[in-house]
């Protein structure tokens, strides 16, 4: 029972980041006319920072309880 709380305890400190992540006052640090091999920044950053919070939420939700 003790690991369901903790496991849900992430995963609101994970939302609670990601919420933080996509905020509009730090997405104005990515809004600039720069390319990254000809690919905008600022979508290319909302993709990274997408991609790695599924990928954090998989690993923290795909962990197996002998691991912790």
């Amino acid at each position: 029972m003790l690991k369901k709380g903790l496991l849900a305890q992430r995963l609101v400190g994970w939302f609670l980041l990601a919420v933080s992540l996509l905020n509009f006052p730090l997405l104005l640090l990515w809004d600039h006319n720069v390319t990254l091999w000809g690919i905008p920044i600022f979508p290319l950053g909302l993709f990274i920072v997408w991609t790695l919070l599924i990928l954090g939420l998989v690993w923290i939700i795909e962990r197996t309880p002998d691991e912790e």
